[in-house]
């Protein structure tokens, strides 16, 4: 378990960040938790200078529906990346586990089975206080660590 802040932001100073184009995907489960992380991608997108017109903010009902909306974008050619924004909080049954590596295969799909680089941004918390930590509180923005990541595969990927 991370123990400071990996969210502290540095600008990437990225010089064609303008033609980026990103499609993010938020579950609505946990909202209080997931709109926090797609706020923090928002914010370090458009410090970037990732052009308001050129990111597209998509909301699914939960975490098992990000593979499915990451894959279509993924499939639309639009895209240069694509942020799955989720948070799974461990209950009394093993759904969590499931939920938790289903999500992982599919965005791991999304990586493999098509060229665009789709980036993991789902919380697997044990408590609501831990979730809370990584989005937005003692422990950073896990959306802003998302964001960051899919500015630097998409550099990367344009260096290739």
């Amino acid at each position: 378990m991370a123990t400071v802040n990996l969210s502290d932001y540095q600008p990437l100073q990225l010089h064609d960040a303008g033609s980026f184009r990103i499609g993010i995907v938020v579950s609505e489960w946990n909202d209080f938790i997931t709109f926090n992380l797609r706020d923090g991608a928002l914010e370090v997108l458009k410090k970037e200078g990732v052009k308001e017109e050129h990111i597209k903010v998509f909301k699914v009902p939960g975490a098992f529906e990000l593979n499915y909306a990451s894959m279509q974008l993924c499939k639309t050619g639009y895209f240069d990346a694509v942020i799955a924004i989720g948070c799974v909080i461990r209950g009394e049954t093993p759904h969590f586990d499931y939920v938790c590596s289903a999500v992982a295969q599919g965005i791991k799909d999304c990586n493999v089975l098509t060229n665009v680089p789709t980036i993991f941004c789902l919380l697997t918390d044990d408590t609501k206080e831990q979730s809370i930590a990584r989005s937005g509180g003692a422990l950073g923005n896990k959306g802003i660590e998302a964001a960051v990541t899919a500015l630097q595969m998409i550099d990367f990927k344009r260096k290739l």
